[in-house]
C-alpha cells in the first residue's frame, strides 16, 4: 500500500513538470523577449546535454588528457574543452537570436551574420567547460554563461561592444553542472532557480 501511494505521488508530480523552457516562458513578460529567450535556452539545453553525455563517457571515448594547445588565459586545453566549445558554438550559431559569441577558448569574439528576416538581438559570453583541469579525476565540472541584449544595430554583425557590457546589463546568467546529476542554475534577474536533467523526459525540470 505504501509503495502504491509513493508511486502515485511520483506519477502525479511527473504529469505537470515545470521544465526550463516552460519556466522561461512563464517568467518573461515581454512577448518578443520571451520568444527569443525560449529559443536561446533551447539551444543552450542541447549543448549542455551533449556536454553532459561527453563528460560521462570521457574515459570510454578517450576524451581525457590534453589537446596540445593553450587558451587565451594561458591554460592548457583539454580534449573536452575543445569538444564542449564546439557544442556551444554549434547549438547557438543556428538559433538565429545571437549576434556575437565570446568563449574562454577563443582569442577573439565570433560575430554571426544575420539571415534575412532574423533579428539577432542578443550576445552571449561563456566558458564551455569550467574546471576541466579536474576532469581526469572524475570531479564535477560545469559550463558558465551570461546573456546580454545587443547595443549595436539589429540586422548587422555583432561587435565587441555587444559583449563588453557591465554585469548589471545582463538579462540572464547561469551555469550548468555535470556531476551525479546534470543541472542548469540560472537567474533572470529575480531570484535563482535550479533545474535537473530528467533522463526519462530528456528535459531540465525545476528542482531548486
Amino acid at each position: 500500500t505504501l509503495y502504491f501511494f509513493l508511486f502515485e505521488d511520483a506519477m502525479a508530480d511527473s504529469t505537470d513538470p515545470m521544465t526550463l523552457t516552460r519556466f522561461v516562458f512563464s517568467e518573461v513578460k515581454d512577448p518578443q523577449e520571451r520568444s527569443d529567450l525560449c529559443i536561446i535556452f533551447s539551444a543552450l539545453q542541447v549543448a549542455c546535454k551533449a556536454i553532459s553525455s561527453a563528460v560521462r563517457r570521457a574515459g570510454i571515448a578517450n576524451l581525457y588528457g590534453l589537446a596540445g594547445a593553450t587558451n587565451v588565459q594561458g591554460e592548457e586545453v583539454k580534449k573536452l574543452d575543445i569538444l564542449s566549445n564546439e557544442h556551444f558554438f554549434s547549438a547557438l550559431a543556428w538559433c538565429g537570436k545571437i549576434c556575437v559569441m565570446v568563449s574562454e577558448e577563443n582569442a577573439d569574439h565570433v560575430s554571426l551574420e544575420c539571415q534575412e528576416g532574423e533579428k539577432a538581438a542578443y550576445s552571449i559570453c561563456f566558458d564551455p567547460l569550467d574546471g576541466s583541469s579536474n576532469i581526469d579525476a572524475a570531479v564535477p565540472v560545469g559550463s558558465i554563461f551570461g546573456i546580454y541584449k545587443r547595443v549595436t544595430e539589429n540586422g548587422t554583425a555583432g561587435t565587441d561592444a555587444d559583449v563588453l557590457q557591465p554585469g548589471n546589463k545582463l538579462i540572464c546568467a547561469g551555469y550548468s553542472m555535470y556531476a551525479s546529476a546534470t543541472m542548469v542554475v540560472l537567474t533572470l534577474g529575480n531570484g535563482v532557480n535550479g533545474f535537473s536533467l530528467d533522463s526519462h523526459l530528456g528535459e531540465f525540470v525545476l528542482t531548486h
